[in-house]
């Protein structure tokens, strides 16, 4: 019970570590990005570029695709400019993955301290940057955390038992990553994790891509969240988040095992392996979508075109 009060405890810190460092990029950044993506959605193209830069920025797809939302709700972007900056969203939250293949513990410790002293400071873009390394060094802790953690749950009963079931059946490692990602609002964290058991040889490769790929699904709950009395264009924007993920999951599925294979060409570390399947994973996926676009529009408004405003 105690570790697995423990493995509570340093989701929530991984969490907050993600909202800090969040909060203090759009900071810095939030305003000038969002007057910046009215002005570059005119082309799916421009659309994509901007949601790989924004997320890349604010390290959230989640946080990116609700500004979109708002945007549309606001009357500031149609439905159809969306579409661009959503492809791009998926492609962006990937560089945040392959930042957490960095070894960063031995500044975990400065990087708190700094954040700690520029706290004291009145200006916000000091505080800003305080947000940002506390949030950084929180991150990295909690994933080492995790490592350590994940060998003596490894040891308990029922914990041995679901990886048991999860390592013989993708499609139940797939549901858990959508569930306990749309419960803590986070693919990244839930990848993240991942990656953590990855590390410490829990489970193979094609487990954490099953997890991953359905965190992708899961991560889509705060967009339709964010949709709900928001007025039908903005739901639209939701709705076509949801399909783009739940479309490229069943496509993947089936080569889950080829995919395993791919990233393992790449690198011999099960973290950064797990992260390389996920920029491929959503960089194919998104550049599937991209050349029917518009068409992809037109999909998502005929099928939920009858919905009430």
């Amino acid at each position: 019970m105690l570790y697995i009060l423990l493995f509570v405890i340093l989701a929530a810190c991984f969490l907050l570590g993600m909202t800090w460092m969040r909060v203090g990029l759009f900071n810095l950044s939030g305003s000038a990005m969002e007057n910046w993506l009215r002005k570059v959605t005119g082309t799916p193209l421009k659309g994509m570029i901007a949601g790989i830069a924004m997320t890349a920025v604010l390290q959230s797809s989640s946080a990116v695709t609700v500004i979109a939302v708002g945007l549309v709700s606001a009357r500031i972007l149609s439905f159809p400019q969306t579409i661009g900056i959503i492809l791009g969203t998926n492609i962006g939250t990937t560089i945040t993955l392959e930042f957490f293949t960095f070894d960063l513990s031995k500044i975990i410790i400065p990087l708190l301290t700094i954040g700690v002293i520029l706290q004291f400071f009145r200006r916000t873009k000091l505080k800003s940057w305080s947000f940002i390394f506390m949030g950084i060094g929180i991150i990295f802790a909690a994933m080492n955390g995790f490592e350590w953690l994940s060998s003596r749950l490894a040891d308990i009963d029922y914990i041995q038992n679901l990886i048991y079931v999860m390592r013989g059946n993708a499609s139940i490692a797939f549901l858990i990553g959508v569930f306990l990602t749309a419960l803590i609002q986070s693919s990244t964290v839930m990848t993240g994790i991942a990656m953590s058991f990855l590390g410490a040889g829990i489970f193979p490769l094609e487990t954490g891509i099953a997890i991953m790929l359905g965190a992708n699904i899961g991560t889509c709950a705060t967009a339709l969240l964010a949709g709900i009395g928001a007025g039908r264009e903005a739901r639209l924007t939701a709705y076509a988040h949801m399909w783009l993920n739940i479309g490229g999951a069943v496509l993947f599925l089936p080569f889950i095992h080829f995919l395993a294979g791919v990233s393992s060409t790449l690198t011999s570390e099960p973290g950064t392996q797990l992260a390389h399947a996920s920029v491929i994973y959503n960089l194919v996926c998104s550049l599937l979508v991209f050349p029917f676009a518009n068409r992809f529009s037109h999909f998502i408004s005929w099928m939920h075109g009858k919905e009430k405003q």
